[in-house]
């Protein structure tokens, strides 16, 4: 009875694409390897931590501001 409501449309939830084209034959830790940079190269673990919560603009734009007096300073 539960249906796929993404079934036809993208995933609104899916945050990017990785692909890993390593062979066959290579072994495991170098497959986790390559896959953990990738993703790390593509910013998706701090995509996700970032959504994790819901934040107000206000408080985005306040931390913002404050990440960057901090940079000055």
């Amino acid at each position: 009875m539960s249906e796929n409501k993404y079934k036809n449309e993208a995933n609104p939830y899916k945050v990017g694409k990785v692909e890993n084209n390593a062979p066959i034959d290579s072994n495991f830790e170098k497959m986790l390897k390559i896959f953990t940079k990738q993703v790390q190269k593509d910013g998706i673990l701090r995509e996700v931590k970032a959504r994790r919560y819901y934040i107000k603009p206000s408080d985005k734009k306040r931390a913002e501001r404050n990440k960057r007096i901090r940079k000055c300073i």
